[in-house]
């Protein structure tokens, strides 16, 4: 049984890839800030804060002995604020959960899947990693430079049959939106989405799926951006 690990697993896009993996028969590890928290049905929870460094640096430690064969970076945090308004600290807290958490973790993943000449890494960015809007600066700058790291890596590992990509989500119904937008602010963005709805984080989850199964053979180094439409229009 191939193992997986999804970060941020235990809500909103996260969750919905996790139970997926798991019931296409992974054995699903899902990563949550909390030190007590609970894992979608069918898989095991990790605790650790990304924005922790001893934290992280202690997770990412142990993921040689966990073999994986999948790896899913989704966790992440935003902060909506103008670059002149913004504290230093929150942008610099966006870039170790969004940005160098993915970087530790992709680091000491790839050298076991290299060995066993098989792995999956997919890392979740957004589709203001394509493009951005004003207050999105911190937020931005996580989802390009992942998107950046994404590319390099994928060249490093593609003769060791280790595919790297990432799903760029565009506006999704997730607590996250919510709590930045409000269900007014969610209404107004829909009229903006040529399918004129959010994204439901099932949709987001089964781009996911392919790109970590079997049927996914040959596509690396890309950003496949699953958002209605909305960076066409």
């Amino acid at each position: 049984m191939r193992r997986a690990l999804v970060t941020g697993g235990t809500r909103g896009i996260g969750a919905a890839i996790a139970e997926l993996l798991a019931r296409a028969g992974y054995e699903v590890l899902a990563s949550g800030q909390s030190p007590d928290g609970r894992a979608p049905l069918g898989c095991r929870y990790i605790g650790c804060d990304f924005a922790d460094a001893q934290q992280l640096d202690a997770f990412a430690r142990t993921l040689p002995e966990l073999e994986l064969s999948v790896l899913v970076n989704n966790a992440g945090i935003n902060m909506v604020g103008a670059v002149v308004d913004y504290p230093p600290e929150q942008f610099l807290r966006i870039q170790q959960v969004n940005a160098t958490a993915p970087f530790l973790l992709c680091r000491a993943a790839v050298p076991g899947m290299r060995e066993r000449r098989f792995g999956r890494i997919v890392n979740i960015t957004s589709v203001f990693g394509v493009v951005s809007r004003a207050g999105r600066s911190a937020y931005s700058a996580s989802k390009f430079g992942l998107l950046g790291m994404t590319k390099a890596l994928a060249l490093e590992v593609a003769a060791d049959n280790v595919l790297v990509n990432c799903v760029a989500p565009g506006f999704v119904e997730t607590d996250m939106t919510r709590g930045i937008l409000g269900a007014q602010g969610m209404a107004e963005v829909a009229t903006t989405i040529p399918m004129r709805r959010l994204a439901q984080p099932r949709e987001i989850a089964h781009a996911v799926r392919f790109l970590v199964s079997d049927d996914n053979t040959y596509l690396t180094g890309q950003q496949l951006v699953v958002d209605g439409g909305f960076t066409c229009a």
